[in-house]
């Protein structure tokens, strides 16, 4: 997180206080560390114009990371219903799940991947193209993530490649 907040300033007054042990409840699972540090810094919003960071209880509803893991999840039942193939760290470790944590401009959804029993702070992190089954998988957590993308350590195939911007900016949600 720190990396992060040296890279990108968080917007003044845009967090506000969660109870995790609330959103815990309702998802029926912790979430990362990395996370709940991110969201208690930032807040939910759009980092670089483009990946929109979701955060618990957003009042605007498309930002909301509890109705998109319910979204989520009801359009993975439905696609995998009708022979979508599964992801394949899915495949390895039955009872594993994946809950989006952010989502970007073109559609893509980033996802944790939740292995059925590990603890939530080694989840790593995967990304969907907008509308397809094509899939990457990232072994590191959100933050170090979101670092990776930015300082250009890592690159995503399926994430524009307009992002990221030269210069870094998060916008809060709540300015939009």
């Amino acid at each position: 997180m720190q990396r992060l907040i040296r890279l990108v300033a968080p917007p003044q007054g845009a967090a506000r206080p969660r109870d995790w042990g609330d959103v815990a409840r309702e998802l029926g699972i912790q979430l990362p560390a990395d996370y709940r540090e991110l969201i208690d810094t930032y807040g939910g919003g759009c980092l670089d114009k483009y990946l929109w960071v979701l955060e618990p209880d957003c009042q605007k509803r498309p930002y909301d990371l509890l109705s998109s893991v319910e979204e989520r999840d009801e359009s993975f039942k439905m696609l995998w219903e009708e022979g979508e193939e599964k992801p394949a760290q899915l495949l390895e470790v039955p009872e594993s799940r994946l809950i989006p944590w952010a989502s970007t401009d073109n559609g893509e959804f980033i996802y944790w991947l939740a292995l059925a029993g590990a603890h939530p702070d080694s989840w790593t992190v995967m990304v969907n193209e907008a509308r397809g089954a094509w899939w990457e998988h990232f072994e590191v957590g959100c933050a170090e993530f979101l670092v990776s993308l930015l300082t250009g350590e890592t690159r995503s195939e399926i994430i524009s490649t307009s992002f990221p911007l030269p210069d870094h900016e998060f916008r809060s949600i709540a300015s939009f």
